[in-house]
């Protein structure tokens, strides 16, 4: 078989998911909050993450932007919400697992990408990158009280 054989069975999905040795609701609030979640994610938004809400998430170090439609909130347990432009907005599933040791399970499904097999390849890794990244980051200010830098190091020259 050759590469340009090579054929997508079905749209894929995003999915990555983090143990943060913190109680659901603390680790819940780190994303539902900007004033926490800018600590370690997104340098900006318009506001918090509650139901019906339309915030904008800016990540200033490279001058990009996300619109966020948040569609459901169940506190301390999920947040269910659509992001991106027009054309290329996908829904994100959030969901905070209670885990033993007062711990939480942090698991984050993306789904509605688009585009050809390789545009779609390249979203998909892009994306799980990029919210390991975001989960990586969270565990180390929730646990340990330290800013990674992880998410503004992964472009240093800019994207």
């Amino acid at each position: 078989m050759c590469a340009n054989d090579l054929r997508l069975t079905k749209i894929p999905s995003v999915r990555v998911g983090m143990l943060i040795r913190r109680p659901p609701g603390e680790v819940f609030r780190a994303f539902a909050d900007p004033a926490v979640t800018t600590r370690f994610w997104f340098t900006k938004s318009t506001g918090p993450l509650v139901p019906g809400a339309n915030v904008r998430w800016d990540w200033e170090m490279f001058g990009v932007s996300a619109n966020v439609a948040v569609k459901e909130v169940d506190e301390d347990s999920r947040i269910l919400m659509e992001w991106g432009d027009g054309g290329g907005s996908t829904t994100v599933d959030w969901r905070f697992t209670p885990w033993e040791g007062d711990a939480t399970y942090v698991e984050v499904t993306e789904t509605g990408l688009s585009g050809d097999g390789d545009a779609l390849a390249s979203r998909a890794a892009d994306s799980t990158g990029g919210f390991s990244l975001a989960l990586c980051a969270a565990k180390a200010w929730l646990e340990h009280d330290i800013a990674l830098s992880v998410v503004p190091d992964r472009f240093p020259q800019g994207p």
